[in-house]
């Protein structure tokens, strides 16, 4: 891994079926070039389902082919999140089931970005105060919020692996 453009984020798989956890082990190997061993826990917000999470290091761009190797399995309940990096801005990036993907820049504090564009567009097209607030949750992710607090709860004190790509 280059020091130049290095960063680190976290990968919290918030529910999984027993039977694709070894998937998303090997996907998440095959994004970092190194051996992935999770610590499986049961989600008491989904009894059958299991959750585990991992830190990862890895150069810019890392947690979007993280995504991407973890959307092969849509019954998945996801996040992933990329620290900002010299001339990068961090990502937040959240997978729910009914809702598919949702992905946010972040500052160095973990806030969502909202850039000028994106409200000016928001303005343009609302109706009103309400329809205006109604866009402003929609930027900021709030119906994957509400949709994976109950399962972010539930691995409150959960282990954390700890993985560093290579290469």
């Amino acid at each position: 891994m280059s020091t130049r453009g290095s960063t680190s984020g976290v990968v919290y798989v918030h529910s999984s079926p027993s039977a694709v956890c070894p998937h998303v082990e090997w996907a998440i190997s095959g994004t970092l070039g190194v051996r992935v061993d999770l610590r499986w826990a049961a989600q008491p917000a989904a009894p059958g389902q299991l959750r585990a999470e991992c830190a990862w290091t890895g150069d810019a761009g890392t947690g979007a082919k993280l995504v991407a190797a973890l959307r092969a399995w849509p019954m998945l309940r996801f996040e992933v999140t990329e620290e900002p990096s010299p001339g990068q801005d961090g990502e937040r990036f959240c997978f729910a089931p009914v809702l598919g993907l949702w992905h946010a820049r972040t500052s160095a504090n973990g806030d969502i970005v909202v850039n000028e564009d994106q409200l000016r567009a928001l303005a343009a097209r609302s109706r009103g105060g309400e329809s205006f607030a109604h866009g402003v949750d929609e930027l900021l992710g709030a119906a994957w919020d509400d949709a994976l607090e109950p399962f972010r709860r539930a691995g409150d004190g959960a282990p954390v692996t700890w993985l560093h790509r290579v290469g």
